[in-house]
């Protein structure tokens, strides 16, 4: 079970997204993790209640620059996220925690 969690999402969607719901908050996550070991590492992790558990895997972009060489084509890295909701009057002070 280690190696769950990977980071917290701090992005600026986000961010706006806990400030307007102030129990949600999001991971990058390992992408052989379920929602149960999600939801259990969380709660070990940060001492919280959650509720409910939303996963999303992104898959990378493909990217194409130019360069002196010819073209190159590349992947953008792919992860698995996961939203977790807490339930009400919990939180989580991720800046502590990073």
């Amino acid at each position: 079970m280690n190696n769950i969690l990977i980071k917290p999402v701090i992005t600026e969607k986000q961010t706006k997204i806990t400030d307007k719901f102030p129990n949600r908050f999001g991971f990058i996550v390992a992408k052989s993790a379920n929602k149960l070991q999600i939801k259990s590492e969380v709660e070990k992790m940060y001492g919280v209640t959650v509720e409910r558990v939303n996963t999303q895997n992104y898959i990378g972009k493909l990217k194409t620059r130019n360069t002196t060489k010819g073209v190159v084509q590349g992947i953008q890295g792919r992860n698995k996220r996961a939203v977790v909701f807490l339930k009400n009057g919990d939180a989580i002070d991720l800046y502590n925690h990073i």
